[in-house]
Parts: structure tokens; C-alpha cells; sequence
């Protein structure tokens, strides 16, 4: 019988149904259930989209702040950031700009900039470290939004200035950033993202995310048309073909607009949060970890949480409850995973109706594979 004394539990959302921190505080109370004397690391974490900012917050310590914000359809709304404990700003660019933040889809028409007026309100804080959290966004307008709010101008063919969005990315003819806030050049940027995609192209924002922001086939080709103008004018700003870096095309383009006028670095969003957290030294007497995800799938192995928790794990064994597996039996063997699903003996539908108490059988299920192994 396997003897369980510490166990470090990190999982992120299951989206729609548990947030990171409930998925945690269930895993470790059926942990406790079966070994009185565990000793427990809560780490719930996210992947720089929703639910990052609170994360990181808890993390640091500090405080959540409100302020009002364009949403992407152009309304006013409340949004949060964070200025954690060591004074740095944490920003979730989807509690402005995100998805869900909108009446309906729009996604010729929505821009960043509430994500911009985040920026001006950490900034008018004091802020001068800043973790920007990307994941979830309503737009493709490559940043060109947030910028705007930042004091950026978009000129047209006429001399014109205007806030562009998808769909007018192909009108800037000239981008000038002799008015951008004064204070980003003494800032930090660093940009949290999960993937690691280009700007522009088959691999790009508009051909692999727009779908899934509303946008219809024969929108595609028009909004990829517009991030390829931009790239060209990144290029004759920055001299850098930021098009082509990897994170380019993250939240519609934000990333390379992120690096074009506020000087950011990408770096992996799960990267980062197990940074932040310490995973390492916690994880140095484990005797395994515990993640979770809504839906493990060959994505989970890229750039996701569970690919961040596998990359730093060392030796320590990796279990995942997830809602469902849809990776073949050979590439959980080939990463030593043990999981243990949700909806296992249930359809998909049934466990998201009561997913805390499908969660917590999948944990049980756990705990007597744990009591079988030598």
C-alpha cells in the first residue's frame, strides 16, 4: 500500500462548471478523507486566461481593484485588475476584452480597448511591473485597440485617425506612437500566453481563433488580411519581424501588439504561475501531484497546464481528473500519467450538472489506486 504524505495539488478551471480553487479545495478534502496525515499543497493555478489574475494575486497577496472599461462591443462595464503584494500589476485582459464580456459575438467589430484603460488605471496606481494575462479574448484587432486607449494614433489613407478593429485593420497606413503614455516606457510588460502561434497565416490568430469568436468563413480571410497589413507596419516601426514570433497571434494578435508598443516579453502562461507559486521547492518531497482540467486532450500537452506541471515535475508522479480524456491510452503512456476522469461511468452532460460530486468519486477512484500501488 502506498503511503501518501504530501501531495501537491494543481489544478486549473474546469471551464463552465469549477473554478481552479473549488477543483483544489474538493481534491484535497477527499486526499484528507483517505490519508488523515497527508500533508496538502493547494496550488491552483491558470494558464494566463481567465482566472490568472486571481491566482497570482493570491499568490503574491494584494489587493483586486475596479474600474470601468469598453467592453469589446463598446459598452461601458466594470472590470478588475490586481496589484499584488511586491506592487506589480496583474491584468486579465478577458475581464475587459474577453469573450464574455460582450452582448452576442462580434468579430469583425471588437477591439482591446478596455484592455488599454486597464493598462492606464494599474499605471495611475503606481504600477510598474506588469503581468498581462491574455487568454480568453472577444478580438482580432492585433492590439491596435488597447493601444489606442494608451494614446496611440491610427491614421487612414485620408490622414484620418481612427480606432481600428478587425475589420479596418487594412485602413492604418500609418501608426504613430509619438503620443503613447509616457510612463509604458518605464514599465515592464510581461505577457502570459498558451500558445504559441504567428500573427498571420494558416497557423495564425484569424485562421485557428476567430472561428471560435463568431467570425464565418468568409470573414477569415479578411481579418488575416488586416493582421498581415499590421505585421508589415510592426515591422517598419520596430525593424523586428514580430509577426513570426512564437505568441504573435495569442488573443487575436495582442501578443505582437503587446511587444510593438508596450515592449513586452512572452513567456508561457503556466511558466510563469508555477514560477511565481514556487512549484519546485514545493514539490521536492512529494510523493506525487495531483492536476485536473475540464477536457484532457492533446492540446493539455501543449503549452497548458498540465504540459507546465509535466515539464517541472522531475521525478514525481503526475495524476490527472479531468471531466473527460479524448488523448489515445499511447500518449498517456508515453507521459506516465495516471488519470482518472469525471464522467467515467456517466455521460459528459451528466457530470457537468453536479460536477463536485462527480469530482470528488473521480478522487476517491484515486485514492484506492494509490492504496493498491506497492
Amino acid at each position: 500500500m502506498m503511503e501518501l504524505k504530501k501531495v501537491v495539488i494543481v489544478p486549473d478551471s474546469f471551464k463552465g462548471t469549477l473554478t481552479s480553487k473549488q477543483v483544489a479545495d474538493i481534491i484535497a478534502a477527499e486526499v484528507n478523507a483517505a490519508y488523515p496525515g497527508c500533508a496538502i499543497v493547494k496550488m491552483p493555478v491558470a494558464d494566463g486566461g481567465e482566472g490568472s489574475m486571481d491566482t497570482i494575486v493570491s499568490a503574491l497577496g494584494g489587493e483586486k481593484y475596479e474600474t470601468q472599461a469598453n467592453s469589446p462591443d463598446d459598452r461601458q462595464i466594470s472590470a478588475l485588475f490586481g496589484i499584488a503584494g511586491d506592487g506589480s500589476a496583474i491584468l486579465e485582459m478577458a475581464q475587459s476584452s474577453g469573450i464574455t464580456k460582450q452582448n452576442g459575438l462580434h468579430p469583425m467589430t471588437s477591439n482591446t480597448y478596455g484592455f488599454g484603460q486597464l493598462i492606464l488605471a494599474a499605471l495611475e496606481r503606481g504600477a510598474k511591473d506588469f503581468v498581462l494575462c491574455v487568454g480568453g479574448s472577444a478580438t482580432t484587432d492585433g492590439g491596435c485597440g488597447m493601444a489606442a486607449a494608451l494614446g496611440a494614433r491610427f491614421l487612414d489613407r485620408h490622414g484620418e485617425s481612427f480606432i481600428p478593429c478587425g475589420a479596418t485593420l487594412q485602413n492604418i497606413e500609418q501608426i504613430d506612437t509619438g503620443s503613447l503614455d509616457g510612463r509604458i516606457a518605464d514599465s515592464r510588460f510581461t505577457v502570459m500566453c498558451d500558445v504559441d502561434n504567428p500573427l498571420y497565416g494558416k497557423n495564425g490568430a484569424a485562421y485557428v481563433y476567430s472561428p471560435q469568436k463568431g467570425a464565418k468563413t468568409e470573414q477569415i480571410p479578411l481579418l488575416d488580411k488586416g493582421l498581415q497589413k499590421l505585421g508589415k507596419l510592426f515591422f517598419e516601426m520596430t525593424g523586428e519581424e514580430i509577426a513570426d514570433y512564437p505568441g504573435a497571434g495569442a488573443a487575436g494578435g495582442l501578443g505582437a501588439g503587446c511587444i510593438a508598443f508596450l515592449n513586452a516579453k512572452l513567456k508561457s502562461g503556466i511558466e510563469t504561475i508555477l514560477e511565481i507559486c514556487r512549484f519546485k521547492e514545493q514539490i521536492t518531497d512529494a510523493d506525487i501531484i495531483i492536476t485536473g482540467e475540464g477536457k484532457l486532450d492533446v492540446q493539455s500537452f501543449s503549452g497548458k497546464v498540465l504540459s507546465g506541471v509535466l515539464r517541472e515535475s522531475g521525478d514525481v508522479p503526475v495524476w490527472s481528473v479531468c471531466g473527460t480524456c479524448e488523448c489515445d491510452e499511447s500518449v498517456v503512456r508515453r507521459h506516465n500519467l495516471a488519470v482518472f476522469q469525471t464522467s467515467e461511468g456517466a455521460t459528459a452532460e451528466e457530470s457537468m450538472e453536479n460536477p463536485a460530486e462527480f469530482l470528488r468519486a473521480a478522487v476517491r477512484k484515486a485514492m484506492r489506486y494509490a492504496s493498491n500501488l506497492p
